[in-house]
């Protein structure tokens, strides 16, 4: 360690996958320069991401089933990230998640603490909002709308946002692999891809059935799914489709980056995010973008300032928009329920506006081109180096 540098620990569950862990893995990197940077995590299983170079510490108490269990749990994390603390010198804690910041709220030893929220599922337990704001030094959010909702649904007013990093040069170089196992093949079909693990918070299956209308339009169509969990009920739900042979769920890839370079169309399903890394990192492939307009992120991501503003104004509640939004840089369109229906039957409303906004874009190569060059263009506005120099910016109060 550097005798003349703070000490700065970041704090996360596991580093398995997800936007949150990667953002950790980058703030450590870009934050070495000016710290002794410590990742603190709760659990080592199945790390996915290069911690080459960087200072990982495993606290071993991994997540547990029952209410009583992950009350124990936290305490038991508690007790031996104080002690950590107290070792290391910690100043600064930075954490990322729900899970996270509990232990980091609860575990001050005169460290600044610093909680991120980064998600809408964040915000929907109220207690633990308001545990977060009293004991954070600061908040911070990758989203202007988390910002928005403290200010307006807490009084809370020691909050940014800022933005996730994105090294557009980095996913293109990964990108240029070769997909030996890409399921599909074939000059004349158009492939929709979209990266998300198995989840409720996801919607999928609202996915797997929009698509299921579009390709009666678009028979050339496909669509790949890329994420960890079990797709059974996935697969099935296909089946009773008829488009079984026309959606692959590929599960986890360390690289999903080839996948989706190979794709025509990234759409992203989700009926909660925060800010969706895999939407910008498809952007950064050049590919257009159609997403729910879920409560946080995409909205952000795929209006114009002005558009943006504008929408704020004639929906200051933050709710989500009736009607599909053309976009500056992508296509936004209704915000789909959360509650997974897997009746081939049951088709909703969002979904039908969904399957049609994939029909529009497919019918028109023109659309799909300028959407194309618009989302490098967009891709290009979350550099790592602003990332940097904002995250170093507000760190730097606190030293």
């Amino acid at each position: 360690m550097d005798s003349k540098k703070k000490n700065l620990m970041l704090m996360v569950p596991m580093l398995h996958q997800g936007g949150f862990e990667r953002v950790c893995i980058k703030t450590a990197r870009l934050m070495q320069e000016f710290y002794n940077v410590h990742i603190l995590i709760f659990s080592s299983k199945d790390i996915n991401y290069d911690v080459t170079g960087l200072d990982v510490i495993d606290i071993d108490v991994p997540s547990q089933k029952g209410l009583l269990n992950k009350v124990l749990n936290v305490l038991k994390r508690v007790r031996k990230t104080k002690k950590i603390k107290r070792e290391l010198g910690i100043d600064i804690s930075y954490s990322f998640g729900s899970s996270a910041n509990y232990v980091n709220a609860l575990s001050g030893v005169g460290d600044k603490v610093l909680t991120g929220l980064r998600c809408q599922t964040d915000m929907e337990n109220e207690s633990q909002v308001k545990l977060f704001c009293k004991k954070s030094d600061q908040v911070l959010s990758c989203s202007k709308e988390i910002v928005r909702q403290l200010k307006s649904d807490f009084n809370y007013d020691r909050s940014t946002y800022i933005y996730n990093p994105l090294d557009v040069e980095d996913i293109q170089n990964k990108a240029a692999e070769t997909p030996e196992d890409f399921p599909f093949v074939g000059d004349d079909i158009k492939v929709i891809s979209c990266s998300a693990r198995n989840d409720y918070i996801k919607g999928i299956w609202h996915l797997v059935k929009a698509f299921s209308l579009a390709q009666v339009k678009h028979p050339e169509a496909r669509l790949i799914v890329m994420g960890a969990g079990n797709w059974d009920k996935y697969k099935e739900l296909a089946k009773a489709l008829g488009v079984k042979d026309k959606v692959a769920f590929l599960g986890l890839k360390k690289n999903p980056f080839p996948y989706v370079g190979a794709s025509d169309l990234y759409v992203c399903s989700s009926n909660h995010e925060g800010f969706p890394n895999a939407v910008l990192e498809a952007m950064a492939l050049n590919k257009p973008v159609i997403s729910a307009d879920c409560k946080t992120g995409p909205r952000e991501i795929l209006l114009s300032e002005e558009e943006y503003e504008d929408l704020i104004g004639r929906q200051p509640d933050g709710s989500s928009i009736k009607e599909p939004i053309r976009g500056e840089y992508g296509i936004l369109v209704p915000d789909m329920d959360e509650n997974e229906n897997f009746d081939p039957e049951y088709i909703t409303e969002g979904e039908r506006i969904l399957s049609a906004e994939i029909v529009r874009i497919l019918d028109d190569e023109k659309s799909l081109k300028e959407y194309s060059e618009k989302s490098r263009k967009r891709a290009l506005c979350y550099t790592p180096g602003a990332y940097k120099e904002s995250i170093h910016d507000i760190l730097k109060r606190y030293e």
